[in-house]
C-alpha cells in the first residue's frame, strides 16, 4: 500500500481487509520497452511460473534472442523449472541468475515500483475489482501511456 498525503483533520482512509485476494503479476520486460506479463489470483507456483515462460517464449519472435534475468527465487531453482531451461534454450531464451539479494539489478523491479508507488492512483485500493482492473490498464498501456526511459 502505497503512502498518500491528506490535509490536516481529513485523513485518506481506504479499509484493511485481512483476507483480501492477491493479483499476482510476472513480467518479461526488453530494455527497448515491450512488456510481456501474466497475472494470475492464484498463488505463484513452479507451475504459474513455468505457464509464464510458455507464454513467453509463444509471444516471442522466433528469430530474436532473449535473455531472462531471474531471482533466486525457489520456483525459479526447483527441478521441475531447470527440466524446461533446455526447451527455452532450443528457442533461443536463456536465464541468467541475479547474485543474491539484489533485486536492484533486474530492470524489472523498477517497473514493479514505479507502479505501486507512482502510477497507480489510490482510488485502486478500495476494491480488489478496481485493483485488478487498474494494474490491467497499466499493464496494456505500457510502452504508450506509460513507460521507463532505462537509458
Amino acid at each position: 500500500m502505497p503512502y498518500a498525503w491528506s490535509p490536516i483533520g481529513k485523513p485518506c482512509e481506504v479499509t484493511a481487509y485481512s483476507h483480501s485476494r492477491r493479483l499476482n503479476v510476472l513480467g518479461f520486460l526488453s530494455r527497448a520497452g515491450k512488456l510481456i506479463y501474466h497475472t494470475t489470483t492464484e498463488p505463484v507456483t513452479t507451475e504459474t511460473v513455468i505457464e509464464a515462460f510458455d507464454h513467453f517464449v509463444a509471444q516471442k519472435a522466433s528469430d530474436t534472442f532473449a535473455v531472462v534475468v531471474l531471482d533466486n527465487a525457489s520456483m525459479h531453482r526447483s527441478k521441475t523449472f531447470r527440466r524446461k531451461i533446455v526447451e527455452w534454450m532450443s528457442h533461443r531464451v536463456y536465464l541468467v541468475y541475479l547474485s543474491a539479494y539484489s533485486p536492484e539489478l533486474n530492470l524489472i523491479e523498477i517497473l514493479w515500483r514505479q507502479m505501486k508507488y507512482v502510477w497507480l492512483p489510490l482510488s485502486a485500493y478500495l476494491s480488489f475489482d478496481r485493483l485488478y482492473d487498474e494494474v490491467h490498464r497499466l499493464l496494456g498501456g505500457y510502452g504508450t501511456d506509460c513507460a521507463i526511459n532505462f537509458e
